[in-house]
């Protein structure tokens, strides 16, 4: 089974690479679990707040916690900075039911991130 860490670092890099696609520069990078924000980025000389959260399947990934939303949001507004959620849907691909584990497929949920 994956443990929770093993999770966000998977969300994690979901993230990652969404955003370096889409060429974000990354001057921030923190992977420790609830350690907001795990992103911070520039792009277009603005910075860019991200939250990242691995949610586990039947849970929405689109549905956040707004009491952290407003705090990120404050902090990066400190920044003249944007804030973000990141929501990463993960689940056993054989069987949605199942836990997630390391010797199994697994199915990634990510439509993007939410602008706070």
């Amino acid at each position: 089974m994956l443990s929770d860490q093993d999770l966000h670092n998977l969300a994690m890099k979901t993230v990652g690479n969404s955003l370096k696609k889409c060429g974000f520069e990354f001057l921030s990078v923190n992977s420790k679990m609830k350690k907001d924000p795990q992103f911070v980025c520039l792009k277009n000389k603005k910075l860019h707040f991200f939250i990242v959260r691995a949610i586990k399947y039947p849970e929405n990934p689109k549905n956040f916690d707004q009491t952290l939303a407003k705090k990120i949001k404050k902090h990066a507004q400190n920044y003249n900075a944007y804030s973000y959620y990141a929501g990463v849907g993960i689940a056993n691909s054989e069987n949605y039911e199942e836990e997630i584990k390391l010797d199994q497929p697994y199915a990634i949920n990510f439509e993007g991130w939410i602008k706070l």
